[in-house]
Formats: structure tokens, sequence, C-alpha cells
């Protein structure tokens, strides 16, 4: 693991079959990833710094907490890593639970190496879309931030599709008022359209 960027991405494999964790490391690294491999649920925890970059691939069935646990423990702390199950045996309603949890694949064993890697390569683009997206949404609230309270209440008003005579009556100022506070609105937000506007709105969730 020496020689890796601490940002790079890394993917962890949590099997408590030490020849399962030996060959998919090899197999991983052999395909320039970087690897961290763990024994249990619980060995992962105890190490994972959730800001770092990166994906999961987890057994179904292991000793202690289980993949499902494993899951559910890390979205109860909001931390989304995303996930490939592996297991020897994956009933029907395990599968299900693991998708509805947010899995990117459920792999059974034995399995080809292509399919591995290639659930590998799309958790990894997965983690990479959130982490962007993550950015651009905290941008987005911070020009949100900057504006003033009456600018942020033109916002809100302008987003749900108001007229200016209507922002105007609603706020009890003049159109010609309105017209100052929405160029406003729009340099501060970094906005050339309303439906620019109105997709900065809905990144923050309003």
């Amino acid at each position: 693991m020496t020689g890796h960027d601490k940002n790079a991405a890394t993917v962890h494999v949590v099997d408590d079959d030490p020849s399962v964790r030996k060959s998919l490391t090899r197999l991983l690294t052999m395909e320039g990833f970087a690897v961290v491999a763990h024994s249990s649920a619980a060995a992962f925890l105890d190490t994972y710094l959730r800001d770092r970059p990166g994906c999961l691939i987890v057994d179904l069935q292991l000793p202690g907490m289980d993949g499902l646990e494993l899951q559910k423990s890390l979205a109860d702390v909001n931390c989304h890593l995303p996930t490939v199950f592996i297991s020897g045996h994956g009933s029907i309603p395990s599968t299900v639970e693991a998708m509805k949890g947010g899995a990117v694949d459920f792999i059974t064993k034995p399995f080809e190496e292509a399919d591995l890697l290639a659930a590998v390569r799309g958790a990894l683009e997965k983690d990479r879309a959130v982490r962007r997206e993550r950015i651009v949404r905290k941008e987005v609230q911070g020009r949100y931030d900057s504006m003033t309270p009456r600018e942020q209440e033109v916002f809100t008003r302008i987003v749900v599709g108001m007229l200016n005579k209507e922002i105007g009556e609603t706020m009890g100022i003049s159109e010609k008022t309105v017209k100052v506070h929405r160029a406003r609105v729009m340099a501060k937000m970094e906005a050339d359209s309303l439906a620019e506007l109105v997709r900065f709105a809905e990144k923050m969730g309003m």
C-alpha cells in the first residue's frame, strides 16, 4: 500500500477467508488499484476514513457483523461507500436487500475476474460522481449564502415561477426593485438562465 496517494481511490476488500483476500488483492493490484484487505467488518470500520474515495468489496456471510449489517451501519452514519457484494450462496432476499441498500453489484462465487473488475470500476465511478456532486452542491450553497435575506426571498420566488410583478406584490416592493434584486440574484448565483437557477435550487434541496 506504500507509494499510493492518500487521496487516490482505495478498494477495500472485506472477507474472512485469507485465500479470497489474497487472490482479490493480487487481481486488483495487478489492475492498478490501491487495495486494503480486512478480515472482518469490525477491522474495516476501525481503519476506514470516510472522507477517502474508494469502494467496498464485501462478503455477504461474515462472522460477527455480516455484509448487510456492515452496509447498514455505514448508511446509519450517512456514509454511502459504493459496495460490491460477493457471496458463495446469495439468496434472492439478501440480493434484493443489498440492492435496496444501494449496492452497486452482487456477484456470486466463483465469479469471472472480468465481472468483478467491471463491478469495481462501476463502483469507483459512482463514488467519483457522488463526490463531484457534493462539491458542486457546496459551491452552490456558498453562493446562496452570500446573498442578502431579501435576495434569498426573491430567489425562492423566482424558482417557483413567479413573475416580477407577482414577486413585488407578495413582498410589498415595486416591480423595478424586484428587477434590481433579480439581477443581483442571477449575478451572485452565477446563473445564466432561469433554468440554471432552478437547477441550483434543486441541488440545494429546495
